[in-house]
């Protein structure tokens, strides 16, 4: 065999004598020859070879199933997956035998485990059991690996083998995730997305019709389930997927790797044209759906999921064969990762090639919802996405079963943070320890509840009263959106979260002058039909440097604020009632950025500084800070407040700069309707977030504002007034 280094050289001389080389090299060698100038798909080789070959070396190890989520049985069966799906690949791009062997014998392997299988012992009963693993989600997933390596084997294997494998294992597999679980295959949900491909790649491997069509269009063949129902109902006109950006990204792969078998195998049915190109929209909207590469941790998130994930690599790689983008290739280069087809070979050459050009991150409304009509999630950006800021709105539907309470809730990111934060999941993924790696109790008692989230809680109690059937039912309704430059805003309104309570919520991105940062503005206008207690909720990140009024801390004991609805989840810490707003603020730092939250106290009000973790005798939850406004026994109010970034400290020099807030005051204007957010600075320098409420775009709108005549046209404008004398 000739040495790689020797071979590379070869492979740059003539194209005649490179050819006539290549008739005495293996196919392995050719193989290397044709990667050697890709070093992306070359690590991926390298990577792939290694853990084959610990897997080949530990030799065929397929246990009866028997742990939940992260025990062993489990783990092993992933490995497996993967093993089968990686020895393929690498049998199909070396021809190497040993590979396709290795393969094959883990099949059957599991040819003769499975027809013994009965439902999983560490089921549980509020989940669909399935047979290799706890669930049957899993066991689609192990469908949609071993399905491609087996495919890329199974024409050198003898027909006794084939036969075995087919008939012992994956149309057993098939019939179990189809007819076997009808009621998960037929849903309009991540779980069948994942069993109807598996189901439909198997049936183009075995060439069954039956398997493509029950897989396309669902077990009675109307349409009105299946696959492609799915790619009609789970995302809106903009790519959006119902359950949030982390589900939107474990979706993708089945999503997008069927749709490979299926434009193999069905040109005719032009898939990636389907509803639009929807599926290609969804993979740049999934991608849309980050700040520095993690997703916004919408509904039951993993908060540690990024853009460095198998089903990006995958979507990543069929999305640019399908469009050769050039920006794809720079998330390619961000994940440093591709996968070992023909579309990751193009992806590692044409990026080393130097054809990338960054991924265009910008301000964006996406709909929600089949029609784009149930509301909406707004990405309001400044800056780049790794270290700029980033305001995003959750104004969307319920998710489904994964999602929270929260309508009209917030996150704010910044300086590579994120500084107003989501909960996320309660769960700790594949760790034992936690349950088996499932869903914790609180994520049900805390994680789903209003309170765990920025917006707001009406008596105490979670919207929809925590009824995600009814919160499927009602939607926000987005009223406005803009993403001028340095004027950015958004706002929504929400009517059915609580009977007779109906609240808009405005938000925006502003660029003040004389200050380092966009500021957030956040007015809130809340209306009801008889009295209530009013809470809004500040989830944030960072260590508090400063507060604006005087507390009374309990010392010696926390007090738990309440009994039910996330509420007993909560310690009190401190206590306070701002005199005004000049002293309605707190100021904390995260890394070498301060930040001011400064709001406008209504009469009466009160405001808490509390922290998550009471009532957790298994240490379930993280223990993170919160700010509570709270106003009780009002009817109608409206909660008015900003976030400044500002300052900075270096530890090393030891120095800090303009740690305390660079804006002098806020004030609420409330004026012929319209609500008028004022803000001054210390330097004098004094503008408006104006909201006239009106959506006729060209109605033109005016106030007088300490002497001064503004006029706006439309539902909202951000207005400079410049120095003001008073």
């Amino acid at each position: 065999m000739i040495p790689k280094l020797i071979w590379v050289a070869l492979w740059s001389v003539a194209s005649s004598a490179a050819v006539a080389s290549s008739d005495r090299l293996s196919q392995t060698e050719q193989a290397a020859a044709a990667n050697s100038h890709a070093p992306l798909f070359e690590a991926e080789m390298q990577r792939a070879s290694s853990f084959v070959g610990e897997m080949m070396e530990a030799g065929i190890i397929v246990p009866v199933p028997k742990d939940p989520g992260g025990g062993y049985t489990h783990e092993q069966h992933k490995q497996n997956y993967k093993a089968i799906y990686l020895s393929g690949q690498l049998h199909r791009i070396t021809g190497e035998q040993k590979y396709a062997d290795y393969g094959r014998d883990l099949l059957l392997a599991y040819a003769k485990l499975y027809p013994t299988l009965g439902e999983h012992p560490a089921r549980k009963n509020s989940q669909s059991s399935g047979r290799i693993f706890w669930q049957v989600l899993n066991d689609a997933m192990w469908m949609v690996h071993s399905i491609q390596g087996y495919e890329a084997i199974r024409s050198g294997l003898s027909q006794a083998d084939r036969d075995n494998i087919d008939n012992n294992l994956f149309r057993k597999a098939a019939a179990f995730l189809s007819t076997g679980s009808a009621v998960t295959f037929s849903k309009i949900h991540n779980h069948a997305t994942w069993a109807t491909a598996g189901v439909g790649m198997t049936g183009y491997v075995l060439d069954d019709k039956e398997m493509v069509d029950i897989a396309l269009l669902g077990l009675d063949k109307s349409g009105q389930t299946g696959f492609l129902r799915q790619s009609e109902l789970l995302f809106s006109p903009d790519g959006y997927y119902t359950e949030g950006p982390y589900y939107q990204r474990f979706a993708l792969k089945p999503f997008v790797v069927f749709a490979g078998a299926i434009e193999k195998n069905d040109p005719e049915r032009k898939i990636f044209e389907h509803r639009d190109g929807i599926l290609l929209k969804a993979l740049r909207t999934t991608i849309q759906l980050t700040y520095d590469g993690y997703f916004f941790p919408f509904n039951d998130a993993i908060r540690d999921k990024s853009l460095n994930t198998d089903e990006l690599y995958h979507g990543v790689a069929i999305a640019y064969r399908k469009t050769r983008d050039p920006a794809l290739l720079s998330i390619a280069q961000w994940q440093g990762r591709t996968v070992l087809s023909d579309d990751g070979k193009r992806v590692a050459a044409d990026l080393a090639a130097g054809k990338s050009i960054p991924f265009p991150f910008k301000s964006l409304l996406l709909s929600d919802g089949p029609e784009g009509k149930q509301g909406a999630v707004t990405i309001l950006r400044n800056g780049d996405s790794r270290s700029g800021q980033a305001l995003i709105g959750k104004n969307s539907s319920q998710g489904m079963g994964h999602g929270h309470f929260d309508k009209l809730s917030w996150q704010y990111y910044d300086n590579g943070n994120e500084i107003v934060t989501d909960y996320g999941a309660a769960r700790f993924l594949n760790i034992e320890a936690k349950d088996g790696g499932r869903y914790l109790p609180e994520n049900e008692t805390w994680a789903k509840q209003t309170i765990a989230h920025n917006s707001l809680v009406v008596d105490e109690k979670s919207h929809f009263d925590g009824d995600p059937k009814i919160g499927g039912k009602f939607a926000p309704e987005q009223l406005f959106f803009t993403d001028k430059p340095g004027s950015q805003i958004s706002s929504a309104k929400m009517a059915n979260a609580y009977p007779g309570v109906s609240f808009t919520r405005t938000q925006a991105l502003l660029n003040i002058d004389g200050l380092g940062q966009s500021i957030v503005v956040d007015v809130t206008r809340v209306q009801s039909d008889r009295a209530h207690q009013y809470d809004m909720p500040l989830h944030y990140n960072g260590q508090i440097m400063r507060v604006g009024f005087e507390i009374q801390s309990h010392e010696n004991a926390r007090p738990v604020l309440g009994t039910e609805n996330g509420y007993q989840h909560i310690w009190v810490d401190a206590t306070g009632r701002p005199a005004g707003a000049d002293k309605a603020f707190v100021t904390w730092i995260l890394d070498d950025r301060f930040y001011t939250a400064r709001w406008i106290p209504q009469v009466g009000s009160e405001a808490m500084l509390v922290e998550s973790g009471a009532h957790d005798p298994n240490f379930n939850l993280r223990r993170e800070p919160i700010i509570i406004q709270r106003v009780s026994d009002v009817q109608d109010t409206t909660f008015a407040s900003i976030l400044e970034a500002h300052g900075r400290y270096d530890g090393a020099e030891e120095r800090t700069t303009d740690s305390d807030s660079q804006v002098k005051s806020i004030a609420l204007r409330q004026i012929d309707g319209a609500d008028l957010l004022v803000v001054e600075t210390i330097d004098g320098i004094s503008e408006v977030l104006a909201i006239s409420y009106d959506r006729d775009a060209g109605k033109m709108h005016s106030a007088i504002i300490d002497g001064q005549k503004i006029s706006w046209s439309g539902y909202a404008a951000h207005i400079k007034l410049g120095k003001v004398t008073k």
